[in-house]
């Protein structure tokens, strides 16, 4: 009779050690002591050396959450998300985005936050016969110039405000032949800075990043010939640390967060 009951003893803990393996069971639950938050953020492009200094902050304060960052256009991100792709947080360019994703219930409720307005200058490496810093945008009208690169402004909200402003500066159709499209705000950034073209309509916060900031000049064009670029921000329905995620929002409208932002160029929001 022991050795029967032995056996049923030994059975009992291999199939404990067997779900163990297979399910995890008696691990640590998830978000108790000694695990760690993750929150993955799509961001828009503009905000690719802006954002990288922002989260070192957060992370020094909060050491407990990993926060992996996906950059590109707003408007590819949306696509995905309505798909459901794995992201954690949306940070957008605009706040149309971000809008309709709360219409379709994708997004956890009250989650939304504006968070910046970004600002859009034309951009000319230092090298170039151009002066765009003197002759502002009627420089992209100049014969030495061939291309122009903006971001695409079907999905890029970067993209619609360059044409905006080439519109109402009255130049648009002259500049129009010239256009390039790139497809976020920081690859049109790039073909300039790489002489795919010579000028381009970009991101003041491209402009003051660390790895362009002294390879080119630049002309802030007026807020006036433009729509304000109100950026928001919003935790999507499927997180899978809805506390991380807040956590993130938090320290982007924390007075340390708002002013990295501004050391790139941002303004706050709804100024």
């Amino acid at each position: 009779m022991k050795r029967q009951d032995a056996r049923i003893a030994a059975a009992v803990v291999l199939a404990c050690a067997l779900l163990t393996a297979l399910t995890g069971c008696g691990a640590q639950p998830r978000g108790g002591a000694g695990s760690r938050g993750r929150v993955r953020i799509a961001a828009a492009s503009d905000l690719s050396a802006a954002l990288g200094a922002l989260i070192a902050g957060f992370s020094a304060a909060h050491q407990n959450i990993e926060v992996n960052i996906s950059y590109g256009s707003s408007g590819t991100f949306y696509a995905q998300l309505t798909n459901r792709a794995p992201f954690d947080v949306f940070l957008s360019a605009d706040r149309s985005y971000p809008k309709q994703l709360i219409a379709q219930g994708l997004t956890v409720p009250n989650s939304e936050f504006a968070y910046a307005r970004g600002r859009i200058v034309a951009w000319t490496p230092t090298a170039s016969p151009i002066d765009v810093a003197r002759d502002g945008l009627q420089a992209l009208t100049s014969e030495q110039i061939a291309h122009v690169a903006i971001a695409n402004p079907d999905h890029a909200p970067y993209g619609r405000a360059a044409v905006a402003a080439l519109t109402k500066e009255g130049i648009y159709d002259r500049v129009r032949p010239k256009l390039v499209f790139g497809e976020s705000v920081s690859q049109a950034m790039q073909f300039v800075a790489t002489g795919a073209a010579e000028a381009g309509i970009v991101a003041l916060s491209l402009a003051l990043a660390p790895a362009t900031r002294d390879k080119g000049r630049w002309f802030e064009i007026p807020d006036s010939d433009y729509p304000a670029i109100e950026q928001s921000g919003v935790i999507l329905q499927w997180a899978e640390d809805v506390e991380a995620a807040r956590a993130v929002r938090a320290y982007i409208l924390s007075a340390d967060g708002q002013a990295v932002l501004k050391q790139y160029g941002f303004l706050p929001a709804g100024s």
